[in-house]
């Protein structure tokens, strides 16, 4: 399948994104392939600044510039200083100071601190992170399937991913909606080991934190979410216009 994957669409693996993409519209997943789909939001990007100050922070301080504009912002005044020329202005100064590292405000680098300070004060660090291995990698062949990725934690008995949440209690129709079911499922199979757990956490304070074991009715129902989404793959690789001919119809 690798040769296949690179030919068609220039990338010669599947990844849990990219199964997620398979389970709806195929013409997603092809333009998710060939990397047309570049999503970028505040959130994602506060994503990976809380996940590297969680697991590598030294590489974090390598990567990121923290902005602090509360002086400038106070300076200026009014009701929108940031879309202000002196403001701009002062940015760009910084940006340049920055030597091509990405700028983070100061608000946010904040918040990931005490988000992770959070962990640390009610246990949940030190009973699921510490000790682990962090950000690893994977590239192998599952049952001729090639699959690559990074988990966020590998322990030697069970496997951690953090997550971010609007609410702890609706986190359980994340794993649904957002199908962490076949992202823990491909990890667990990877890695052979069969115990998987989130670390959720709010992201407003004051940042309530959640130890969330998948259960094995989760991780079956992501391992039937992997097939199928690997048999729409299949179908198009194969040419099946009924898998990529996708559509909705409704009645509203």
């Amino acid at each position: 399948m690798r040769e296949q994957l690179q030919e068609r669409v220039g990338k010669p693996h599947l990844s849990y994104s990219s199964l997620k993409y398979a389970l709806g519209d195929m013409k997603l997943w092809e333009m998710y392939m060939r990397g047309q789909l570049k999503k970028e939001s505040e959130a994602l990007f506060f994503g990976s600044l809380y996940d590297m100050l969680l697991f590598e922070p030294e590489k974090a301080h390598e990567l990121y510039y923290a902005l602090d504009d509360t002086h400038i912002v106070d300076d200026i005044g009014g009701r929108n200083p940031r879309a202000t020329k002196k403001y701009k202005d002062w940015k760009a100064e910084e940006e340049e100071k920055s030597q091509g590292k990405q700028l983070v405000s100061q608000e946010d680098w904040k918040k990931a601190h005490e988000m992770i300070q959070r962990l640390k004060d009610c246990g949940i660090y030190d009973k699921r992170f510490a000790g682990g291995k962090y950000q690893v990698e994977f590239n192998v062949d599952y049952d001729g399937i090639p699959l690559k990725g990074f988990l966020d934690c590998l322990q030697d008995d069970f496997i951690v991913d953090s997550k971010s949440s609007r609410s702890i209690s609706k986190f359980r129709y994340d794993v649904r909606g957002f199908s962490y079911d076949i992202q823990a499922y491909v990890y667990t199979k990877v890695f052979d080991i069969p115990e998987f757990w989130w670390v959720v956490q709010e992201k407003t304070y004051p940042f309530f934190p959640a130890d969330v074991k998948c259960s094995d009715e989760t991780l079956f129902n992501g391992e039937m979410k992997f097939h199928e989404a690997l048999e729409n793959i299949k179908n198009w690789l194969d040419g099946n216009t009924e898998t990529v001919a996708h559509y909705a119809e409704f009645i509203v």
